[in-house]
């Protein structure tokens, strides 16, 4: 079995050449960019897998992995990475990727995926693939301190300044000015508008 590791972290690539070379039956290349790659594709017997490392020069995002899909007729082709998101990992099968490495696996796991994929399966790790996506940070949300999303809340639960400020443990002036502060970077002009805004972006 011939598999092809290009990865431009020195220490990774080596580590992967010793596993998998002290498995016996598996001969490995190494290339620390795309080029170089594609020249030992080009030049060398044909691998039985190539794995690309995500974001190593020369990749282009999924347009590197799509040109070595491509290249002699066709190749078997996995993507490697250590920070891509299950999106990218689905757009790479899609693609017609051998697999998907997350450079977290376990060695042991690391070998038998390169095994299954050269044997012609797809690979890609059940749990990153079903991990449930973190919550990423609500734009809105981004604009606002966390007292000012407190009282926004207040707002959409149609709570007057009054209850607001005894919710919160705070005086009502103190409950007019984030009231103010919340109308310009919301850009409405009362309360009613700001709870408006708040729902339909899903804030609360």
């Amino acid at each position: 079995m011939r598999v092809l590791i290009a990865d431009d972290h020195d220490l990774l690539r080596d580590t992967l050449v010793l596993y998998l070379e002290a498995q016996g039956d598996i001969k490995t290349s190494s290339a620390p960019d795309l080029a170089i790659a594609h020249k030992l594709i080009a030049e060398e017997q044909r691998f039985d897998l190539i794995l690309l490392d995500l974001n190593m020069p020369g990749m282009n995002g999924l347009s590197g992995l799509k040109q070595t899909l491509d290249m002699n007729g066709g190749q078997r082709v996995a993507l490697l990475s250590g920070e891509a998101t299950k999106d990218i990992a689905e757009q790479a099968l899609e693609a017609g990727a051998a697999g998907f490495v997350p450079k977290t696996l376990p060695a042991k796991s690391m070998i038998n995926a390169v095994k299954f994929m050269a044997m012609g399966e797809q690979y890609a790790p059940i749990d990153f693939m079903t991990a449930a996506e973190e919550e990423t940070a609500h734009p809105l949300a981004d604009k606002l301190t966390a007292r000012e999303l407190q009282v926004l809340k207040g707002l959409t639960e149609g709570k007057s300044n009054k209850e607001i400020a005894r919710d919160l443990d705070i005086t009502e002036p103190t409950v007019k000015l984030h009231m103010k502060t919340l109308y310009r970077k919301l850009g409405t002009a009362n309360r009613t508008q700001a709870a408006l805004t708040a729902r339909e972006a899903g804030l609360f």
